[in-house]
């Protein structure tokens, strides 16, 4: 592979004719769209790939792309490309405490638990794919592709009855330009993916102005705000492999702290905490990250020496998966006529870890499992919409309950001292840390409170 590959433009092909027809129109191109993308063309379906930037081109994350993403990215053909470019091996967690006790946690089958590279590496590979795939298939791939307007009729190819009218419109297509509002492009298709993320315009489209709902829930809980910088020699964290760590400290909770090595001596370092949590603190994201280093000593001593890599300080929203409590829709509406959201459009970050990229490709190749591309050429019914969504919270519901309790649990400062200080000493604890790595079960264990009353007592 080139050297900085990543720094290099990639090939779209010829721009469709405004007015072209495809079987579906993929609306964002980060790995969720680029996932939902390849494996529609894989399918043999007509897709037009559609991104509002032109790569090359950086998105603020934490960067790992964890062990649910791999089989995903060896089915789309890129798992030799992502080992070929710089990355960082990811062994196991480290978390520590407010009183700074640390664990390490591993897989028990000693297996990776996934890469940490930037999203400028990750997303260039993704979207690349994508495109050969889409372009092999027949289908169209536009960069710098702004949605203006989503499409709707009456899901009778009549007029569009017009928001707040919920199951009576249908999603049909969508409008905008590559950046001249006067030349405006329309484009067609049974069925339209939002994959867009956190502000994505179908999700917009479809959750607040087709079914009057809300994109960040009355109370902040549900969203969370991050702040990511890149640094350089941060002691203890240079190697190319070994654990990510999270870190809970004294004067931030109940947000955390993150190193993430990327490889190269670099790091991606970050703060997280939901939207409510920050309101609270009269530091905001900058702030808190800067008190972790300059002030807290044990990251102080490590950040001695490090530099800081200019223009890599950047915040961002994530839109967590968290059940909703009155919510039908879990963990908020994914689909409607003619449509369906994935990834972080659906809200389905993980709001223990913060890690979105692994949902977002299962959530591509769920949706793309659902169209059928001759039983739905007169448009995507809202009944297969409705069974993806069902599908899809079978698949991550338990995962992202169990990842909401653990969340609720680090909020408390005593139980994440007692918690950690008691795994460095006992085995049973150690067992089912390791073991959550990989085991829903074991994740259900550690948020049962009879278990944590019997670590407390005995």
């Amino acid at each position: 592979m080139a050297d900085r590959f990543w720094e290099q433009p990639i090939e779209g092909g010829p721009q469709p004719a405004s007015g072209s027809r495809f079987d579906i129109i993929v609306v964002g191109g980060g790995p969720g769209g680029a996932a939902a993308a390849g494996y529609a063309a894989l399918a043999g379906h007509r897709v037009l790939l559609l991104d509002k930037a032109i790569w090359p081109r950086d998105k603020t994350c934490g960067d790992a792309v964890g062990g649910k993403s791999l089989s995903h990215v060896e089915e789309l053909g890129v798992l030799e490309r992502l080992e070929a470019s710089p990355h960082f091996n990811i062994t196991g967690v480290l978390f520590s405490s407010p009183r700074g006790d640390e664990i390490r946690v591993s897989r028990p089958d000693g297996q990776l638990s996934g890469y940490v590279l930037p999203r400028l590496q990750f997303d260039h590979i993704m979207f690349q794919r994508a495109s050969e795939l889409v372009l092999q298939a027949g289908g169209a791939v536009v960069q710098g592709f702004s949605v203006r307007e989503v499409l709707f009729d009456n899901s009778a190819n009549g007029p569009d009855p017009g928001p707040g009218m919920g199951n009576l419109r249908r999603v049909i297509g969508i409008a905008g330009d590559t950046g001249d509002r006067a030349r405006p492009l329309s484009f067609s298709a049974s069925l339209t993916i939002g994959a867009g993320g956190v502000r994505c315009p179908v999700a917009t489209a479809v959750v607040q102005e087709t079914y009057d709902g809300r994109m960040v829930d009355r109370q902040k809980l549900h969203y969370s705000a991050a702040f990511r910088q890149y640094w350089r020699n941060v002691t203890g964290a240079t190697a190319d492999s070994g654990p990510v760590e999270f870190h809970y400290i004294e004067g931030v909770l109940p947000g955390y702290f993150w190193i993430f090595p990327v490889g190269n001596g670099v790091c991606n370092v970050g703060f997280g905490i939901t939207l409510r949590d920050l309101e609270l603190h009269e530091r905001k994201l900058r702030g808190l990250q800067e008190y972790i280093i300059n002030e807290v000593p044990r990251f102080r001593d490590r950040f001695a020496q490090a530099e800081l890599i200019a223009g890599s300080s950047r915040g961002w929203q994530l839109p967590l998966g968290s059940p909703r409590p009155s919510g039908k829709l879990q963990p908020r509406r994914a689909f409607a006529a003619g449509a369906m959201l994935i990834g972080d459009a659906a809200s389905l970050v993980d709001p223990f870890t913060g890690e979105g990229i692994g949902n977002a490709l299962l959530s591509a190749k769920l949706a793309v499992g659902h169209f059928d591309r001759e039983a739905h050429a007169r448009g995507f019914p809202l009944e297969a919409g409705a069974r993806y969504q069902r599908v899809l919270w079978g698949k991550l519901g338990y995962e992202l309950r169990n990842s909401y309790k653990l969340q609720r649990l680090t909020r408390r400062r005593w139980l994440l001292n007692w918690f950690i200080g008691k795994a460095r000493r006992k085995a049973e604890l150690q067992r089912a840390l390791t073991e959550s790595m990989i085991s829903r079960e074991a994740q259900a264990t550690l948020t049962s409170p009879f278990f944590l009353l019997r670590q407390l007592l005995f």
